[in-house]
C-alpha cells in the first residue's frame, strides 16, 4: 500500500510555509521573544487568513472540516519556522474537546468563535497524564477547585478547557471569579504556558465527555507536538548542511570532512522515518481508532528522542557558532526540548504505550 500526501495537503503545507517565511523570519521571532511577548499577533493574523484556526472545525460551524493529518502538516510547518504562535491547544485540542464532549449549544457558542479567531482557547489537561498525590482539579456542584500546571496556549485566552480528576473537561471563562492564571517561564519563549489556580470557579462541563474523550484530546495534542518536533528538526538539519557548506577550515568547507558528512547523514537517517510515523499517527487518529492512542504515544516518544539527537548534533556541526544568538539555533533547540516534555516526557509516554499493550499493569 502506498501512503503519501494528496496534492491538496502538499499545497496546504507549502502555503503555510511560504506565509511564515514572509511574516515570521528569524528577526520576527527575536523581536517577539525580546519583547517578552508569548506570541506574535502578526503571525496569528497571517495564519487566520489561511483558515488555520478553523482547520478541524466542521464547515457547519464555520471551519474547514479537515482531518488531523492536515493539522499535523501545519504543525510541522510551524515547527520548521519556529513560529511564536498558538496552535496545538488553541486550534486542535480545544475545538476537538468541544466537538467530542460538548452539547450542540456549547458547540454553537464556541466553535464559530474559535474558527474565526474571535475567541482564543487554552487547554489544561496535564494532571490527567501525571500528577502528584492530591494535585489537580476537583469538580463539586458545578464549581472547580485546585491547580492545573502547564496549561497550553494560556496567554490571552478567552476560555480555558480544564480537566478535573475524573477526566471530565469543563469550560471556564477567563474572567470567571476565583480564576487566576499565572504565566510560567519555560526554556521555550516561542509558546505560552501557564498555571491555573481555581477557587470555587463556576464551570460549564462538557457533558458528553469523560476520560476516554479526554484521552483523545491528549492523543491529538501529542501528535501535534511530534509534528512540531519533526518540523523543527528538519530546519536544524537544513541549517547544519548549509553551514557545513559555507564554513571553511584548513582551506576547505567543513562539509567535505568525513566526520561532518557522517554527522549530517546520521541526522537525516534518524529523522526521515519519523515523517511517516507522524503521518500514520495522524491518519490513525481519524481512521483507525483502535490504534490511535498507541500510535500517538509512539510518535511523541520517538520524535522526542530523535529531536534531541538532531538538536544536539546540528549544534555540534556549527561548532562554537551554534551556541551564539547570532546563529539562532537555540530557538529550535529549546522548542524541541519543550515539546519533549509537554503532555508527558518520552519515558512517561512509553510507559503508557506499554500499558495500552498490556505489558504493564494500569
Amino acid at each position: 500500500m502506498d501512503f503519501g500526501l494528496s496534492s491538496e495537503q502538499r499545497m496546504l503545507q507549502e502555503s503555510v510555509r511560504r506565509r511564515l517565511a514572509n511574516v515570521c523570519p528569524l528577526q520576527q521571532v527575536r523581536d517577539t521573544v525580546g519583547a517578552e511577548k508569548p506570541y506574535s499577533p502578526r503571525v496569528a493574523e497571517a495564519l487566520a487568513e489561511l483558515g488555520v484556526p478553523g482547520m478541524i472545525i466542521p464547515e457547519a460551524f464555520g471551519g474547514m472540516g479537515l482531518g488531523l493529518l492536515d493539522a499535523a502538516l501545519v504543525a510541522e510547518a510551524l515547527g520548521f519556522g519556529v513560529a511564536p504562535v498558538h496552535f496545538a491547544a488553541a486550534h486542535v485540542m480545544a475545538p476537538l474537546a468541544i466537538m467530542l464532549g460538548g452539547t450542540y449549544d456549547q458547540q454553537l457558542t464556541w466553535l464559530p468563535k474559535l474558527a474565526s479567531g474571535e475567541a482564543r482557547a487554552a487547554v489544561a489537561v496535564t494532571e490527567c497524564i501525571a500528577a502528584r498525590d492530591g494535585a489537580g482539579v476537583v469538580a463539586r456542584n458545578g464549581r472547580l477547585e485546585g491547580t492545573s500546571l502547564f496549561v497550553l496556549d494560556a496567554a490571552d485566552a478567552d476560555v480555558f478547557l480544564v480537566a478535573d480528576r475524573s477526566g471530565l473537561i469543563h469550560l471556564v471563562g477567563a474572567d470567571a471569579p476565583g480564576l487566576e492564571m499565572i504565566p510560567l517561564a519555560t526554556i521555550d519563549k516561542t509558546r505560552s504556558v501557564g498555571e491555573l489556580h481555581l477557587s470555587g470557579v463556576t464551570a460549564d462541563a462538557l457533558p458528553h465527555g469523560g476520560s476516554d474523550r479526554t484521552r483523545r484530546v491528549i492523543d491529538a495534542g501529542r501528535i501535534m507536538l511530534a509534528a512540531d518536533i519533526l518540523g523543527a528538526s528538519t530546519a536544524m538539519i537544513e541549517q547544519a548542511v548549509i553551514y557545513a557548506g559555507q564554513r571553511v577550515q584548513f582551506g576547505r568547507p567543513i562539509g567535505s570532512f568525513q566526520a561532518v558528512k557522517h554527522m549530517c547523514a546520521e541526522m537525516a537517517a534518524a529523522l526521515e522515518p519519523c515523517r511517516s510515523l507522524v503521518w500514520y499517527a495522524a491518519h490513525a487518529f481519524d481512521q483507525l481508532p483502535d490504534e490511535a492512542s498507541l500510535m500517538a504515544c509512539h510518535a511523541k516518544s520517538h520524535l522526542s528522542e530523535v529531536g534531541r539527537f538532531v538538536a544536539r548534533t546540528s549544534t555540534e556541526v556549527h561548532g562554537g557558532m551554534g551556541f551564539t544568538d547570532l546563529a539562532g539555533l537555540h530557538f529550535w533547540f529549546k522548542r524541541i526540548g519543550a515539546d519533549r516534555q509537554l503532555l508527558g516526557g518520552p519515558e512517561r509516554v512509553r510507559h503508557e504505550a506499554a500499558r495500552l499493550q498490556g505489558w504493564v499493569a494500569a
